[in-house]
């Protein structure tokens, strides 16, 4: 439709943007494109664009962040503000157990509840975490991926859990030790079968497996990190001990 005959035309706006929010092509933390990038996309005038984006928030479809933009799906409760505490009084440890009892069954109901379009989005991830170049880029993905588990298990309660257990990707304290454990355990190889063992398991419809290629997928994890963590330690301790 030409710029000069949707320029005023919400409605048009509207449905566009209705069709964006449903697809996968947006950026994985759901964030939207700006109202100039959204109005040369869909060729309709920034007023437009603002005035479909109002009937969305009123809907509860996006929220906005003041000064960081527009995100697809509800506005975080406000209780997400504590969430940062609560992320600073625990340790990786105490996450890789926490994650070791839940994402196993959320894997287990997303194998009974996962949609065709959910498992192919889900191989999608699979596969920009192995191609991934930096630490940010696979801990984005790997996120990504695994929230898509637990969307999919449909269970509201259990992804709000997931959601505080995930805010701890966001410390960079956690994705350094995590690229220290990549690469001394060489694990890449290893998380993208492991990965894949997961998302066929749930493509497959099959909840035992999928719980289970969770459970491993997690434990290798937790002794990567463990093993680190203990180089670590024995390595300040050897400094302490030339300082003393």
């Amino acid at each position: 439709m030409p710029m000069d005959e949707t320029q005023g035309n919400s409605n048009y706006a509207l449905e566009r943007l209705r069709a964006l929010l449903r697809s996968d092509s947006l950026d994985a933390d759901g964030k939207l494109p700006t109202e100039r990038t959204l109005s040369e996309m869909l060729g309709v005038g920034r007023r437009a664009v603002r005035r479909a984006l109002e009937v969305l928030e009123a809907e509860g479809r996006i929220w906005r962040r003041q000064g960081s933009g527009t995100y697809a799906g509800p506005r975080p409760d406000g209780w997400s503000d504590h969430v940062g505490s609560i992320v600073a009084g625990t340790d990786l440890m105490e996450v890789m157990e926490v994650r070791l009892r839940i994402e196993p069954q959320l894997a287990q109901l997303a194998a009974m509840r996962a949609k065709a379009a959910d498992i192919e989005r889900m191989y999608d991830l699979v596969k920009k975490i192995y191609e991934s170049t930096d630490a940010d880029g696979r801990e984005l993905w790997d996120g990504a991926l695994h929230r898509q588990i637990a969307q999919c298990a449909g269970n509201g309660f259990f992804l709000t859990i997931f959601d505080v257990i995930n805010r701890v990707r966001q410390d960079e304290a956690w994705q350094t030790i995590r690229e220290r454990a990549r690469s001394a355990s060489r694990t890449r190889p290893v998380t993208f079968n492991q990965h894949t063992a997961i998302v066929d398991a749930i493509a497959a419809r099959d909840p035992a497996r999928a719980g289970e290629a969770m459970r491993q997928h997690l434990l290798t994890l937790q002794e990567s990190l463990i093993r680190i963590t203990s180089l670590v330690d024995h390595s300040e301790t050897e400094v302490d001990k030339t300082l003393a």
